[in-house]
């Protein structure tokens, strides 16, 4: 059988089995008998072995009152049961008469929810054993545990001290992992009996029902595997015309399948005890015993007790035991967290220096995931597996923390770097964005001894099927694991969260306090628009001033000055003049910053002919203007005013920049369409030389504005002028910004391209420019 074919076949036969109704078997064991009661306390069903221990035919006691066989003191005790939470029992002492005199018995009674079940076991004696006497005998074994702070050495003295007060064969203390397989983690056992001691045993030895009935019921007592069972009667109840829940009782018969697994381990007297961690089942202190041996109720109770004491002390084991791993955790994530809120640089904080990310969860790997942007640390798989493994966790993980030791036997591709990769931690920052980080560890290769070949336990059937069976080979059987690193433990996965907690709280912070700057920046703007405009405006009038009596005293007070001081009248004039420009541009951008925008469809090719018209009107070598517009403009939504100032700047500049005897420029346009079309190839055309001719092709977007997020047409003006250096691309959109002298170029304040960028983000757009010296330039700029 192939491994996939064994793998489903064993599920079906693990489902199957774990179905089997082991909690209503119809039967007891034979060492004492049991009363089904109604709430009436009248008896609805009795094992069939009342002859043997009260001289009572079965039929003698269905239907009578229970004070038909007890006295009225432990018929009232009975009786408090059916005010208890089913389970809650009553023990009490109890005597019998008979035809042959009195007979005194252990009675445990319960309530289920269709009765209230009576167990009698006999005993020797009528009194219970006293709390002194309990005490004595129990509190040396306590001592120790609680003295003792090595786990396994706690583990190996729970074994101890149990085979000490039962006398049994072999007492273990078997450990459940996180697939329900489980293995000896302490033995103490007869010398002439083979070790189990580090053996592991699958999940089918203990099957998912019967781990159930441990976590309910944390003592069962087998005292001889080969007795039979004492069949109900009658096998239903009659109320419920039900199966009588057996769930509770210590009596319970117990499966065929226990029986022959462990009488093929040679055991014939088996106690099970439960071990309970956080209300959830963690092992079981497992006794056996070659011949059948019964121990009195008292001295079970006592081995429940040792055990209740067991789990409440190893939880204090495996504190201490983790508790300094948990502190450095906690100290790395303290020292970690701290550095991250008070970083600029979200990454840098995360992984500079990288060895604190992957100290955090003990990983020997990690990939930091925002959006597109991922970014790797220590031993990992390469950017294109990260990048596959993201995408394949976003349909098959729903969780925002994820953890696997086995990666590769969920995501096949990950075979290829099972040796970087075989574990993954993945968590997810945010569900609206990208945001991922995921740790790492390799394949870790493990022997793994198991009692005998777990895969026995699949029986072929004539049909084909396959059943769950006992085992019946014990002898140790060597497995290698792999595709297997080793497993993220619980207080790792912790760290995760609380590192997934914190990057929340710190960006919630910082967009808090980013809210608050940009609306005090809101405010500083609009006042400092303010006082631009104010002072712009109120110093004109005394510039006038200057720029009127200079002029007089040039034009009437001539004569009586020198050539120097006319001179300085005219530099007076000059610059007032040229200040009179800076004013205006400074006015026009204080106004800009206080317009509110008077949106409406524009025909820009009717906007662009009236923004030709009056430039070609401006100047009188208009004819030898070469305006080009390769295909008609789109009608936008805009500030018609605006954006024709936009044109005109662009223009202007395109024209008055140029120093070609043939002077060209492009006006046009790109669709979203071939913006897209064009991001998709954009990556390979920016590693290609930038060609001599300065192709006209669809631009990349700046970081501001990625290719795939333009919802609108990118519009550009395209040149033949003197281009502008490299070095100065992003400045020349400052306000009086000139690379050139005042005599080049016709002068200027500088401010036109700055007006421009203004005009374009208040239409929410973007403006950039692409240029090569001695070639040309092209603005684009978008209007969203």
């Amino acid at each position: 059988m192939s491994q996939p074919e064994y793998t489903t076949a064993q599920a079906t036969a693990l489902t199957n089995h774990d179905r089997k109704p082991i909690h209503i078997p119809g039967s007891i064991q034979p060492h004492g008998i049991l009363l089904a009661l109604s709430t009436q306390l009248e008896i609805l069903q009795v094992s069939n072995n009342t002859q043997v221990y009260l001289y009572k035919a079965p039929e003698d006691l269905l239907g009578k009152p229970l004070s038909y066989l007890l006295e009225p003191q432990p018929v009232e005790i009975v009786k408090q049961c059916l005010v208890k939470k089913v389970g809650s029992a009553n023990v009490f002492k109890v005597s019998i008469n008979t035809l042959y005199g009195e007979i005194y018995f252990d009675a445990i009674a319960h309530r289920t929810e269709e009765a209230v079940i009576l167990e009698l076991e006999p005993t020797d004696s009528e009194f219970e054993m006293s709390f002194l006497n309990f005490h004595s005998f129990a509190s040396e074994a306590i001592a120790k545990m609680q003295r003792t702070s090595n786990l396994g050495e706690f583990l190996h003295l729970v074994a101890q001290e149990v085979q000490k007060i039962i006398g049994f064969d072999r007492v273990m203390v078997y450990q459940f992992d996180e697939s329900e397989a489980g293995s000896v983690v302490a033995e103490v056992k007869r010398e002439d009996l083979s070790p189990y001691l580090g053996l592991h045993y699958p999940a089918t030895d203990i099957p998912a029902q019967a781990r159930e009935l441990y976590t309910r019921c944390f003592l069962r007592f087998l005292p001889d595997l080969t007795a039979e069972p004492v069949k109900l009667v009658p096998t239903e109840n009659p109320t419920t015309h039900q199966h009588l829940d057996l769930s509770y009782c210590l009596l319970r018969s117990f499966d065929w399948c226990c029986t022959e697994y462990h009488q093929n381990m040679g055991v014939k007297a088996l106690l099970v005890i439960s071990i309970i961690q956080e209300q959830k089942l963690w092992g079981l202190i497992s006794c056996h015993h070659q011949t059948p041996k019964y121990i009195s109720y008292e001295v079970r109770k006592m081995c429940e007790f040792l055990g209740q004491i067991a789990s409440s002390e190893l939880a204090h084991k495996i504190s201490n035991s983790e508790w300094d791993y948990k502190v450095k955790l906690k100290s790395l994530q303290s020292e970690f967290l701290e550095s991250i809120s008070q970083a600029d640089n979200f990454i840098d904080a995360l992984i500079k220096p990288e060895i604190r990310l992957l100290d955090l969860v003990s990983a020997s790997g990690a990939a930091v995931c925002l959006d597109n942007e991922i970014t790797l640390v220590g031993t990992t798989p390469n950017i294109d597996e990260v990048r596959a493994l993201i995408e394949w966790a976003n349909t098959q993980v729903s969780d925002n923390l994820f953890a696997t030791d086995s990666l590769p036997k969920l995501y096949q591709e990950a075979l290829v770097f099972k040796d970087t990769a075989s574990g993954l931690l993945l968590l997810r920052i945010s569900k609206i964005r990208r945001y991922y980080i995921l740790w790492f560890r390799p394949e870790v290769l493990q022997t793994v001894h198991w009692a005998g070949n777990p895969q026995e336990s699949m029986q072929a059937q004539a049909d084909g099927s396959y059943t769950l069976s006992p085992r019946k080979s014990f002898e140790q059987w060597q497995e290698t694991v792999r595709l297997t690193s080793l497993p993220w433990k619980p207080c790792e996965l912790d760290s995760a969260i609380a590192l997934n907690n914190a990057i929340v709280g710190i960006v919630l912070s910082k967009a808090d306090e980013l809210a608050k700057i940009n609306l005090e920046l809101e405010r500083s703007n609009q006042e400092l628009a303010s006082f631009a405009y104010a002072a712009s405006h109120d110093l004109k009038e005394p510039l006038r001033g200057i720029y009127n009596f200079s002029t007089v005293l040039l034009e009437d007070y001539a004569q009586v000055l020198d050539d120097d001081g006319i001179e300085c009248l005219q530099t007076v004039v000059s610059l007032s003049v040229r200040m009179e420009t800076l004013i205006n541009a400074l006015l026009r951008l204080s106004q800009l910053g206080q317009a509110q925008l008077r949106l409406q469809a524009t025909d820009l090719n009717e906007l662009l002919n009236q923004v030709i018209d009056i430039f070609r009107a401006s100047r009188q070598d208009s004819g030898l203007v070469d305006i080009r517009i390769p295909r008609p403009l789109p009608t936008v939504l805009c500030d018609r005013v605006l954006v024709n100032e936009v044109f005109s700047n662009l223009l202007g500049n395109a024209f008055k920049y140029n120093d070609k005897t043939e002077q060209w420029v492009e006006i046009g346009y790109f669709s979203q369409e071939e913006t897209k079309e064009q991001g998709k190839k954009q990556e390979s055309r920016e590693q290609g030389a930038r060609e001599e001719s300065f192709p006209l092709c669809p631009p990349p977007h700046p970081a501001p504005l990625p290719l795939s997020h333009a919802p609108c047409p990118i519009f550009y003006i395209r040149d033949n002028g003197i281009g502008i250096p490299q070095h100065h691309l992003e400045t020349i959109f400052r306000l009086f910004k000139r690379l050139h002298s005042q005599q080049k170029y016709g002068g200027g304040a500088g401010a036109g391209l700055a007006i421009v960028k203004k005009i374009v983000e208040l239409h929410n757009g973007h403006i950039w420019v692409e240029s090569t010296v001695g070639v040309g330039s092209i603005f684009y700029f978008t209007l969203e």
